[in-house]
């Protein structure tokens, strides 16, 4: 089993490997009536053929291969137990995995030679509902559906899991953790490989990009990620391509042939579908070819004179830190700051705390959309009061909010078991907000194993367990907190240096605290060691602790000064309320200075000043949907799903 694993992934290497054609148009073309299903309640069940018709199934696969394909699926397409309880056979799951498996390795020992050896993938589908698109089904229930599938198959001999014709990002890693699952219940590791469908309006039913999608993904030790289904290969032009120039694994393409007329019949005959591939394979963008639904012997028969002595793709994806929610965020030089949105956040908001208090869930997901309109690049949900179940609330609100934004989150929890939680709401790649080492290395072990089975990105805490200095407050400490950090993550834990985002700690500049005077100006040069000598990493703050204490006019200009030289010194991300983040060229010259004189502690008394002038002045508002007449301001609440107001 192992050496073939080996042999699979070093022939995608070395050439264009073919996988087989549609298993449901050959069993379409074969006449087949209720008997052969095992009865009428069962006729259209595929997947029961392969206890009642067995030696039909195992000639579909022959067929393939006679043709030439390297790869043969088991027709398990819809095998889950939920999927097969449609014809009352979801008890029969394990068994018609095993079967199917059985079947397709059989085929596979009858033609496989040293010379061009054959194998199995497992054909996992979708199921029949996506948690975001249908409903009706919870994660922690289809990670038991999958579970159930690929212990089957597994146990057929299968050389890898197939997920296929996915749709949504969140079914697709509960399949993941099925998979892995089932993997250590049998003691047998094999590939994944994923392989998802665009519709026409360019994304996954779920909504995410093919760039979203990956960034979700890219994580796991994939065989190779792909597309299928949904339409010909013409419409998979841009987003092979995309794979292709991004990903850094091996690239398939199964296209339909073509999309079918009002009658369900394919017309794109063999020679349509290898000329638009031969496209894909002279660029070099595809290390696997194959076809899925209306194409037949003669289409794989075609793909293999295709690829004949035509040379693989290699991957070469970038090194880039990204995040993704339905969409996808790169954080690159020039976006910085991408602003983080503070206000769903039960500790710094006292209307959002509220609201919460009072069950009202619908209303304080509008606070999230609301801050994505004002700005908010990524969400920052915090749901930790103790006097409430923080797991329920965190629940219920990420119910909510997923469907209302498409921004990535972060995740602010201190208990790690809200933070897996929490993970399975997010399509895309979170942020989880944070660890440190002030307990030792008890968050880092509790913590970082999500990080890598969720494929997230981590906010680290310049905060260790000295005894005398464990906050970070100089700048020459932050980065020796750091070092030690950076060491841990990526030399024991294992975490991409782009997964790694600094949280350099902001502290009160005008409390009175001694110990913290002048600390506003080693954060920010704490900010500029760690960029320059981790400038893999990327580094985030939350900008108002900054201000704490201070006549709110005032805090919306410091916070402002603050951000632009945390910026200028190599800020990546930045925590604020994006509905008062104050632009900093609207700011006056006086009450910049002012702002600066505080943050250095210039003059004989900084705070004084700073807030002697801001004591009487009023905050100016960012909302200016208030200002419209009542008519427009229902017009644009029912615009934007709001009941704020």
């Amino acid at each position: 089993m192992e050496n073939r694993t080996k042999l699979l992934k070093e022939l995608l290497q070395k050439r264009i490997l073919v996988i087989d054609g549609a298993m449901g148009t050959a069993i379409q073309g074969k006449d087949l009536g209720p008997e052969d299903f095992g009865g009428a309640d069962l006729e259209g069940c595929n997947e029961n053929l392969s206890l009642t018709r067995p030696e039909l199934i195992q000639s579909i696969h022959e067929s393939y291969l006679a043709a030439g394909c390297d790869i043969v699926e088991t027709n398990t397409f819809g095998s889950t137990p939920m999927v097969l309880d449609e014809f009352g056979l979801g008890h029969k799951a394990r068994e018609i995995n095993v079967a199917s498996g059985v079947l397709a390795r059989n085929a596979c020992e009858k033609y496989s030679t040293p010379e061009k050896p054959r194998f199995v993938a497992g054909s996992i589908g979708p199921t029949t509902k996506a948690i975001s698109v249908t409903g009706g089904v919870t994660f922690e229930e289809l990670v038991l559906q999958f579970q159930e599938q690929a212990h089957g198959l597994l146990e057929g001999g299968v050389d890898y899991l197939l997920l296929e014709t996915c749709q949504d990002t969140r079914n697709v890693k509960a399949a993941f953790l099925g998979c892995e699952n089932a993997m250590d219940a049998v003691g047998r590791k094999v590939p994944l490989a994923l392989s998802v469908t665009i519709e026409a309006m360019g994304t996954m039913l779920g909504g995410q990009t093919i760039e979203s999608l990956l960034a979700s993904v890219a994580h796991k030790d994939l065989l190779y990620l792909g597309l299928n289904c949904a339409t010909g290969p013409e419409f998979m032009t841009d987003f092979i391509r995309s794979l292709a120039e991004t990903s850094p694994f091996p690239v398939a393409c199964v296209p339909n042939a073509g999309l079918p007329d009002e009658n369900g019949t394919y017309l794109e005959t063999p020679h349509m579908v290898s000329g638009v591939l031969s496209r894909f394979v002279d660029r070099g963008w595809v290390n696997l070819v194959g076809g899925c639904c209306g194409t037949h012997e003669g289409h794989i028969e075609s793909l293999c004179q295709l690829v004949e002595g035509k040379a693989p793709h290699t991957s070469h994806a970038p090194l880039r830190s990204f995040v993704s929610g339905i969409d996808f965020l790169e954080l690159t030089d020039e976006m910085r700051p991408v602003i983080v949105g503070e206000r769903t956040n039960v500790i710094g908001s006292r209307k959002f705390k509220k609201l919460i208090c009072e069950e009202k869930f619908d209303e304080a997901s509008d606070i999230a959309r609301a801050q994505v309109k004002a700005g908010a690049q990524i969400l920052d949900a915090c749901l930790a009061n103790p006097d409430r179940d923080e797991m329920s609330d965190m629940r219920k609100f990420l119910e909510l909010a997923v469907k209302k934004v498409r921004v990535p989150l972060m995740i602010d929890s201190t208990d790690e078991k809200v933070i897996e939680m929490s993970l399975t709401y997010c399509q895309g790649k979170a942020i989880i907000n944070s660890i440190n080492l002030e307990d030792g290395e008890e968050r880092y072990e509790k913590v970082l194993p999500l990080v890598k089975q969720f494929g997230a990105a981590v906010v680290v805490g310049t905060i260790d367990d000295d005894p005398d200095q464990g906050m970070g407050v100089t700048r020459q400490r932050k980065l020796e907190i750091a070092d030690r950090s950076y060491a841990l993550l990526t030399e024991k834990y294992g975490i991409a240096p782009e997964d790694i985002y600094w949280d350099p700690l902001v502290f009160p500049c005008a409390t009175g605290d001694k110990q913290y005077v002048g600390s506003a100006v080693e954060t920010i040069e704490g900010i500029r060691l760690i960029k320059q000598k981790y400038p893999r990493t990327k580094t985030v703050l939350g900008i108002s602790n900054v201000s704490f204490g201070l006549p709110e006019a005032g805090r919306e200009v410091l916070n402002s000064v603050f951000l632009y030289h945390c910026v200028n010194a190599g800020l990546d991300m930045a925590i604020v309320n994006s509905e008062k983040l104050e632009r900093f060229a609207s700011i006056p010259e006086e009450e910049r200075l002012l702002a600066e004189d505080l943050l250095h502690n210039r003059g004989e008394d900084p705070v004084a000043a700073f807030a002697a002038h801001f004591r009487t002045k009023k905050p100016v508002s960012k909302l200016q949907g208030e200002k419209l007449p009542l008519a427009e301001r229902l017009a644009q609440y029912i615009i934007e799903g709001s009941k704020d107001g």
